[in-house]
């Protein structure tokens, strides 16, 4: 990712001492990276992540009212941020395996250096935008082999009850689509009720 591509990369910092945060954000806007919002505890970073919807939120692990693991989950399951990177004072297993299990793309040990910083974004923002891909490419598979299930089984019950052969049966369903201007999908799913 070239330095200047960076400037389309929207960040959200959650981090609740207020130097880290500002150390952060300036580390972050130097880099080019465009600083969206900041909070400074795990609620108001989900509401954040809502409203702005970051490509890349980062989150201290150890915040009053609720957690950055905690958070992460939320953000996480309503995918309201691209990217999710942890920042922690602990290198301690059990939040690494928490962290992992949740879905988060990085895991920074403080303290945090642009050097440091700058490739663990980059890398983290590329692997989730790979993922991101995958995730697209297997709903868009599984939809398909649904769809064909579906119309299968209605090949299936027309070859039975009309007595015609399978290719008859797919014909029958692919112009009545037309027809109506309906998917096939949806013609199948009619003719099995």
């Amino acid at each position: 990712m070239k330095e200047n591509g960076r400037k389309g990369i929207r960040v959200i910092i959650a981090e609740d001492e207020p130097i880290t945060r500002m150390d952060l954000r300036e580390m972050l806007v130097t880099a080019g990276y465009n600083v969206v919002g900041e909070a400074s505890e795990g609620f108001d970073a989900i509401e954040l992540c809502k409203k702005e919807k970051p490509d890349v939120v980062l989150l201290d692990i150890k915040m009053p009212l609720l957690d950055g693991l905690s958070a992460a989950k939320v953000i996480y399951e309503e995918r309201s941020a691209q990217t999710i990177l942890l920042l922690t004072a602990y290198s301690d297993s059990e939040f690494i395996r928490s962290a992992t299990d949740i879905g988060v793309a990085g895991y920074m040990v403080k303290p945090i250096d642009e050097k440091s910083l700058v490739p663990n974004i980059e890398i983290a923002v590329a692997r989730s935008r790979e993922m991101a891909l995958v995730k697209k490419e297997c709903e868009y598979i599984s939809q398909r082999l649904e769809n064909r299930t579906v119309i299968e089984k209605a090949k299936g019950h027309l070859m039975e009850s009309m007595q015609i052969s399978e290719a008859e049966a797919y014909e029958y369903i692919k112009n009545l689509s037309k027809e109506k201007k309906v998917s096939m999908k949806r013609i199948a799913e009619i003719i099995l009720t």
